[in-house]
């Protein structure tokens, strides 16, 4: 079974590496001085007091790697777009894509019966230029949950986590999702493949949708957000605007607001994604996850006031900071 990992950073690094030390014929496609690194010396990944050292194949282009039985791409979401073309070059008529990408990702709609099936998410995939590059029918939703960090060239620290969730649009048991979810979990990490995969997007998006623009817009950490009340309400108003909107598209969440909130908190001392690509001068995943949000929002005709107004100030502290086009 061949796998290519395109935008082979942390995460992707992380799978990638644990698929190599299993023995699947692995491919990464990265650039830089990470590339060069891999090239030279392989891929080190620190991992619970262990060290592993893979060898797998790295390429700058897409297209050397050539057609793959699966492409799992663990790119920013406002990176998918632009890649769109490249990743296509590595996908035959029964290829699948795992897409570990953060937020409402391209395919939502595909494959979910009822009035919006097939609609185009424009936040995330403007003009239909994703869809039109990757078909939906080609993809697998995967929710990642691991924390990992590149912290030199060639060599990734794995902090915690082990588990990528699996679903098909469509809530079927395929053959493929079942094929990859056993691969995964033969390389040591959990693969569940679940027949409502959005429902656990919305569940990781839920907290993604506010602690990341509020972290941004405050240079504050996790700890600080959950446990000031103020901060904490903010993002409690703002995940029960975003309830309703996917309960009008028919999510189901597990979990209660509160849980979801004392769950981030446990993380401790953190700095959101989206406070460090500000801090770093990097793009910010803020359509992805909140603009897309907001978006559904209107489209299910539910006001969302407190969402609108946080993604107006997110959106204007990164133009800014030069992070948002």
């Amino acid at each position: 079974m061949k796998v290519a990992i395109f935008g082979a950073g942390a995460i992707g690094g992380m799978m990638g590496v644990k698929l190599a030390q299993a023995g699947a014929d692995v491919t990464f496609i990265a650039r830089g001085p990470h590339l060069a690194a891999m090239q030279a010396n392989g891929v080190t990944m620190h991992s619970g007091g262990e060290t592993i050292v893979v060898h797998p194949r790295c390429v700058a282009a897409a297209a050397e790697a050539g057609q793959q039985d699966y492409v799992i791409v663990t790119l920013k979401a406002h990176s998918l777009p632009g890649a769109a073309a490249d990743i296509a070059s590595m996908m035959g008529p029964n290829s699948a894509l795992i897409t570990g990408v953060n937020g409402v990702p391209y395919w939502y709609f595909h494959g979910l019966a009822g009035p919006y099936e097939g609609r185009i998410v424009e936040s995330v995939d403007p003009g239909g230029i994703v869809s039109a590059k990757l078909p939906p029918c080609q993809a697998i939703g995967c929710v990642v949950y691991p924390a990992a960090e590149v912290i030199a060239p060639g060599v990734i620290e794995h902090t915690y986590g082990d588990r990528f969730s699996l679903g098909e649009p469509d809530g079927t048991r395929s053959e493929r999702v079942e094929a990859i979810s056993k691969l995964l979990i033969s390389s040591g990490l959990k693969a569940p493949v679940r027949p409502k995969i959005r429902d656990e997007i919305w569940v990781k998006l839920w907290g993604n949708l506010c602690f990341n623009p509020v972290s941004a817009l405050t240079g504050t950490t996790l700890d600080v957000i959950t446990a000031r009340p103020d901060l904490r309400a903010l993002c409690r108003s703002m995940m029960l605007e975003a309830q309703s909107v996917a309960e009008a598209l028919g999510v189901k969440f597990a979990i209660s607001v509160e849980k979801r909130i004392d769950g981030a908190a446990e993380v401790g001392v953190h700095k959101t994604s989206m406070l460090q690509d500000l801090e770093r001068g990097r793009p910010m995943e803020i359509d992805a996850l909140l603009g897309a949000v907001v978006e559904l929002g209107t489209l299910v005709g539910q006001s969302m006031p407190i969402c609108e107004s946080v993604l107006a100030l997110v959106r204007q502290r990164a133009r800014e900071a030069g992070c948002y086009a």
